[in-house]
């Protein structure tokens, strides 16, 4: 096929028809490979630029929450890390797994062009997600005992259920903001969430230095800070869903059709929840063991700033993940194989060269990413002497976000299910243990658990 004489792309919107036809040749020339493979990542990053502003700022607000707690002092650090990692990391495993139900479903009925069942798969996972909420809320309240129970010290485990207790409002706020936020997303509407992230952790920020430093409120008024940001996200999100002209033919108001087939719908969403929280609850579960090591405050508050930048490179795949499932899940409506194929090869390459330069940042910047969080000798030094496994665990880390979020638009949770089981739990986990515990290493490379 010869050069084509109008570009793919238009206004920012990928022309999938052209492409798919264009693919299909079997007279494809190496420079129309490269212009498909420009044309395609141009459009990517059109979806994913959004997406990952949305991860990132979305994540910095526990992160910034974090950064004033370690300000208070070491113990109210390592409680607010226990309690977000323990207990916030808990539900955000399964509301983030069971949320990943409504990408499917919802991106697959917008490239077939049946808007009018979007909404309501949305209500019905806000309808699930609130109802689990209320269960995760007992496990906030009486996170203390819980944090005792898996090992944690007495002081560690008061000041994480201190936090614990704070962000309850948050974890209602979550269980709307992450189906309403889907809801957009697999219909390419993807700025207006940007724009919203960036203006709420401005706010945030503000709000959290007024509330520690001017009003003293301590560990307590940081938690609820950060609920009260996460409520302003959903009501900003809900406004433009309901108000914007974007979202008029498949968002049509709240239905009682949303009540009928819950039970499938839910039973739909337990494989997206455990595909995602075997994923989660391994990071989660490293710091956890963290605790356990000889020196717990200096080991636990190590590799929770190492898990930091750990899990900022993985917002920034997640996004990427989100623009890929995105395009798989419309594209797989739309039945366009060939144009599929070609998206997960083009994101796959893309996600591996920014983690090859991002492992070279964190080996170049090793003292600066301790200082931010931390003024403690014992903890930078620790930090600093994890750096180069924290480096190796960004680039391994480089594509599987990507490739779950491929299996998230084709519906093959399941599957992904169990292949997070075998190298997380069955491999990752147990070395990580014996090269803490048995070989004396302590945290410094329980990180390596996380090579797939």
């Amino acid at each position: 096929m010869g050069d084509q004489a109008e570009p793919l792309l238009s206004h920012g919107v990928l022309d999938t028809d052209r492409l798919e036809d264009l693919l299909s040749s079997h007279q494809l020339t190496w420079v129309q490979l490269g212009k498909a493979a420009w044309m395609e990542s141009k459009s990517l990053w059109i979806l994913s630029g959004p997406s990952i502003v949305v991860s990132l700022f979305n994540f910095m607000l526990s992160v910034v929450s974090q950064m004033f707690t370690g300000q208070l002092g070491e113990l109210e650090l390592a409680g607010a890390s226990i309690a977000s990692v323990g207990i916030q990391g808990l539900a955000y495993g399964i509301m983030l797994g069971m949320a990943s139900a409504v990408q499917t479903v919802c991106g697959q009925a917008y490239g077939a062009k049946k808007y009018s069942m979007m909404g309501i798969i949305c209500q019905k996972a806000m309808i699930i997600m609130l109802l689990t909420s209320f269960v995760l809320s007992f496990v906030y309240w009486f996170s203390g005992p819980v944090l005792i129970a898996i090992g944690q010290t007495e002081d560690i485990a008061a000041q994480g259920q201190i936090f614990a207790r704070g962000l309850i409002p948050q974890l209602f706020a979550f269980a709307l903001n992450c189906p309403l936020q889907r809801f957009l997303q697999a219909q390419n509407v993807v700025n207006p969430l940007a724009y919203m992230a960036v203006g709420t952790f401005v706010l945030h920020v503000l709000l959290t230095w007024v509330v520690v430093y001017v009003l003293s409120w301590g560990l307590l008024g940081a938690a609820l800070t950060l609920s009260f940001s996460w409520w302003v996200l959903v009501l900003l999100t809900w406004f433009y869903i309901v108000f914007s002209n974007k979202c008029k033919e498949t968002w049509t108001g709240f239905s009682w059709r949303a009540f009928s087939g819950l039970w499938a719908y839910f039973k739909l969403t337990i494989a997206s929840a455990v595909m995602l929280c075997l994923e989660i609850w391994y990071f989660q579960g490293l710091v956890l063991i963290s605790g356990l090591l000889p020196d717990p405050e200096v080991s636990l508050d190590s590799i929770s700033v190492c898990m930091n930048y750990l899990n900022w490179d993985m917002q920034l795949m997640l996004g990427l993940s989100y623009a890929a499932s995105i395009r798989v899940g419309n594209e797989l409506g739309a039945q366009k194989p060939r144009t599929t194929k070609f998206s997960v090869v083009v994101v796959t390459t893309t996600c591996f060269i920014i983690s090859l330069v991002l492992s070279i940042a964190v080996l170049l910047l090793k003292r600066q990413l301790s200082l931010a969080f931390t003024s403690t000798a014992e903890v930078i030094e620790a930090v600093q002497a994890m750096t180069p496994l924290l480096a190796l665990s960004v680039l391994l880390n480089g594509t599987q976000p990507i490739l779950s979020g491929v299996a998230i638009g084709c519906g093959w949770q399941a599957l992904v299910a169990y292949v997070n089981l075998a190298t997380y739990y069955i491999i990752g986990l147990p070395i990580g243990c014996v090269l803490g515990f048995k070989a004396g290493l302590d945290a410094a490379l329980e990180p390596t658990g996380t090579k797939r």
